[in-house]
C-alpha cells in the first residue's frame, strides 16, 4: 500500500502532460508549428531537467515506438482507402520505392563528400533519413484537404515508404558482417524478401479481416473496433514472424480496409484516428526522452545536422525525386508541393536508434544528426507547407471539425441509401432539386452545407461543396449518381 500515493502521483502527472499535449494541438495552429514539434521538443527540455526521464532504456523506447507506427500506419492505410490508393498507387509506390533509394544514396553522397563521414556511416545516415514520415505529413494536412493527386501521393509516400526504410535499416545492419559484393547481395536479398512477404502477408490479412467484418457478428457494438485493432496487430506479428515487413503488411491491409462497408464502419474508424493521434504524442514524446538537449547544444552534430538538412530539403529531395516525379502527371506547382513536402519525424529518429542499439561506431553523434535533421523538416518544411501550396497554386481548404452527427440504427444493411457531394460543374451544381431528373422511386432525404442542415425543397438549389443523402431504388443508383458528378472531358 505505500506504493499508493506516488502510483497517483505518476499516473496524474502523465494524464495532465497528456492533456497539455492534445491542448496543444490548438498552440500549434496559432504558431504554425507542427504538434509532433512540440512533442519533441518538450520531452528532450523533460529528459534534461528531470534525468530520471532520460534514462528509458532503448530497447524499450523501440517496442514503444514501433506498437505506435503500427497504430498510425494501419489509421493512414484506411484514411487512403483503395480507391484513393488506386488511383494513385503507381506513382505512390514508384516514390515510395525509387525514392527512398535515392534520397538514401544522395544523403550518403553528400555526407561522405561534404561532411566527412566514410561510406558505410554516410550511407547509414542516409537510409535513417530517407524515409518521410506518416505522423508529421498526416499532422500538417491534418484538417487540412489538398485538391488533386498530390495530397493522396504525400499520404501514400510517407506510409509507404516507411516500411521500405525500415526494412533496408535492418538489411543493412544485418549484412554488416559480410564484405565487398556479398553485403550488398545480402542486403538486397533481405530487402526483398521483407517486402515481398510484407506485401502478401498484408493482402491476406487484410482479406480475412475484411471477411470478419462483414461476415462474423458480435454480441456487443463496442467489440468490433478492438477486433479490428487486434487483427492489426495479428497481421504485424505474422508478417514479422514469417520474415518480412509487418509496417508494410499493416498499411496494406488498411488500405484494403478502408472503403470497406462493414457494420459499425463510422466507429471503428473513429476509434482507429483517436489511437493515431495518441500513438504520434506518445511517439514523439517517447523519442523525445532519448534526446538530451544540453549535449546537443554543447556538442558539434547540431552543426553538420542543420548542414544536411538544409541540403536534403533545397538539394537532395528536389533533385532526385523531382527527377522520379517526371513520369507522374501532375502540374508544375503539384510538382514543387510534392518536393517540398517530404517531411521527416519519428520513423528517422526510431531508425537513428537502431543505430544505437547496434553498436554502430559514432551511433551517439549520428542520432544527434538525425534529431537536427527532423528538427529542422518538422518545424521549418512542415511550417512552410501551408505557404509553398499557396504559392505553388495546389489548392488546400481547411476542413472545420463536423462534431454534431445524425442518423439512426438499423439491424440490416441499407441498399438503398447513397451518399453524394455535388462537384464544380455537375449537372446538378447550380440547380433546383425539382429540375433534377431523380425519376419517381428516388428522392434526396437529407441536405448538408457547410456543416448545417439544408432543408430539402423542390425549389432549394444545390451547390458545389453539398453533402446529399439520397433514398433510391439500388438498380438506378448508379445513373442517380452520374448527377452529382464532374462531367467527363
Amino acid at each position: 500500500m505505500d506504493d499508493v500515493v506516488p502510483f497517483g502521483l505518476m499516473i496524474a502527472v502523465v494524464s495532465v502532460a497528456g492533456l497539455l499535449a492534445v491542448v496543444s494541438s490548438r498552440v500549434s495552429e496559432r504558431i504554425r508549428v507542427p504538434a509532433p514539434a512540440i512533442f519533441l521538443v518538450a520531452a528532450a527540455v523533460a529528459s534534461d531537467l528531470v534525468p530520471a526521464l532520460g534514462r528509458i532504456p532503448i530497447l524499450t523506447v523501440q517496442r514503444i515506438v514501433t506498437v505506435m507506427l503500427v497504430l498510425l500506419l494501419f489509421d493512414g492505410g484506411m484514411h487512403i482507402g483503395w480507391r484513393r490508393f488506386r488511383a494513385a498507387g503507381g506513382p505512390v509506390l514508384w516514390i515510395g520505392v525509387a525514392g527512398t533509394a535515392a534520397t538514401a544514396v544522395g544523403v550518403a553522397a553528400l555526407a561522405h563528400l561534404v561532411f566527412g563521414f566514410d561510406w558505410r556511416t554516410g550511407l547509414l545516415l542516409g537510409v535513417a533519413l530517407a524515409p518521410t514520415d506518416p505522423a508529421v505529413v498526416f499532422s500538417v494536412l491534418g484538417r487540412r484537404e489538398v485538391a488533386g493527386r498530390s495530397g493522396t501521393l504525400l499520404e501514400g509516400e510517407s506510409g509507404a515508404n516507411d516500411p521500405v526504410g525500415i526494412a533496408a535499416m535492418a538489411a543493412l545492419l544485418a549484412a554488416g558482417t559480410a564484405g565487398g559484393w556479398h553485403a550488398v547481395a545480402a542486403g538486397a536479398a533481405e530487402f526483398a524478401g521483407q517486402m515481398l512477404i510484407g506485401g502478401l502477408v498484408g493482402a491476406a490479412g487484410g482479406w480475412l479481416l475484411s471477411l470478419a467484418m462483414r461476415r462474423l457478428p458480435l454480441p456487443s457494438g463496442a467489440l468490433y473496433p478492438l477486433r479490428t485493432l487486434l487483427g492489426a496487430g495479428a497481421i504485424y506479428g505474422a508478417a514479422t514472424l514469417a520474415h518480412g515487413s509487418g509496417f508494410l503488411a499493416v498499411f496494406v491491409a488498411g488500405i484494403l480496409l478502408g472503403d470497406l462497408r462493414a457494420p459499425y464502419k463510422a466507429e471503428i474508424e473513429r476509434f482507429h484516428s483517436s489511437l493515431a493521434s495518441l500513438a504520434e504524442i506518445v511517439a514523439f514524446a517517447m523519442l523525445g526522452l532519448t534526446v538530451s538537449v544540453t549535449h546537443l547544444v554543447h556538442g558539434d552534430a547540431w552543426v553538420t545536422g542543420l548542414g544536411l538538412a538544409v541540403l536534403l530539403a533545397l538539394v537532395v529531395r528536389p533533385v532526385l525525386v523531382g527527377l522520379l516525379l517526371l513520369p507522374v502527371k501532375l502540374s508544375a506547382g503539384e510538382r514543387l508541393f510534392v518536393m517540398w513536402s517530404g517531411l521527416k519525424g519519428a520513423v528517422p529518429i526510431l531508425l537513428g536508434t537502431y543505430l544505437l542499439s547496434a553498436g554502430v561506431p559514432g551511433a551517439g553523434r549520428l542520432y544527434e544528426v538525425v534529431v537536427v535533421v527532423v528538427a529542422f523538416s518538422v518545424i521549418v518544411q512542415g511550417g512552410l507547407v501551408p505557404w509553398i501550396a499557396q504559392r505553388a497554386g495546389v489548392p488546400m481548404r481547411t476542413v472545420e471539425p463536423e462534431p454534431w452527427a445524425l442518423g439512426i440504427r438499423l439491424r440490416d444493411e441499407p441498399t438503398g441509401v447513397h451518399r453524394y457531394q455535388v462537384a464544380s460543374g455537375a449537372p446538378a451544381d447550380g440547380r433546383a432539386i425539382a429540375d433534377l431528373d431523380l425519376g419517381d422511386d428516388s428522392w434526396i432525404h437529407m441536405l448538408s452545407r457547410d456543416g448545417a442542415l439544408v432543408p430539402v425543397r423542390g425549389n432549394t438549389v444545390l451547390l458545389a461543396g453539398d453533402d446529399v443523402l439520397l433514398l433510391t431504388d439500388p438498380a438506378t443508383g448508379t445513373r442517380i449518381g452520374s448527377l452529382f458528378a464532374r462531367p467527363a472531358p
